[in-house]
């Protein structure tokens, strides 16, 4: 599949680029942070040390319009689309390296609660750049922006997102997919997550970037 640029007038749909926050610190320490694992991916909500930077004030203040927010980040290794979510607001991620994300629209979820994975367009973001994705953008995982490249991309989101599930009783299509505190997930039938009991929301192709490199 083509690999776009977060510059291509494609991403415009999906994301956009931020500017005005000083990136310097919190790239040194979200390297410190997130230790690569071996194999596979870790996803911290909120770490302690990019919470205690001023950065937290400017997203707390001036990103999210004074509502409180968690600065996490995911790190590892990864090639493969799996799944993909959404919340109810901006995701905000900024990478130590370039990475490479998979997304979609929610607008082209299907009257059955079904996304086509061929919908799915794949955008390099590069090392220091913050960026918004949208509320109505699909995404997940990173993946690698090389064969055998790992990652660490921080993750700001307001304040208990991906924590504890809501204790409801599914009333619609859409509650099926709700798998955490403000995360809707839809799967792909061979993830981990489908034989873990996610919700199969995606169809087609499971996209795996090492076919694509």
């Amino acid at each position: 599949m083509h690999i776009y640029s977060i510059n291509d007038p494609e991403f415009a749909a999906y994301g956009r680029t931020v500017e005005g926050l000083k990136a310097g610190e919190l790239l040194e320490t979200l390297d410190a942070a997130a230790g690569l694992p071996e194999e596979g991916t870790r996803y911290v909500a909120e770490d302690a040390a990019l919470m205690a930077l001023g950065a937290e004030e400017d997203f707390r203040e001036r990103i999210f319009g004074g509502m409180p927010v968690q600065l996490g980040y995911v790190c590892g290794h990864n090639t493969k689309l799996n799944c993909l979510e959404y919340h109810r607001d901006s995701e905000f991620n900024m990478g130590t390296e370039d990475f490479i994300l998979l997304l979609g629209l929610r607008s082209e979820i299907d009257g059955d609660g079904m996304f086509d994975t061929a919908k799915v367009k794949a955008f390099r973001v590069p090392a220091g750049v913050l960026i918004e994705v949208y509320a109505t953008t699909l995404h997940f995982a990173p993946c690698g922006a090389a064969p055998g490249r790992g990652f660490k991309v921080l993750v700001v989101l307001p304040r208990g997102t991906n924590t504890a599930k809501p204790d409801i009783v599914p009333a619609s299509r859409e509650d099926r997919f709700l798998r955490a505190r403000n995360k809707w997930l839809l799967a792909h039938p061979e993830s981990r997550q489908a034989k873990e009991g996610a919700a199969v929301g995606l169809k087609g192709r499971n996209i795996d970037l090492a076919e694509e490199y």
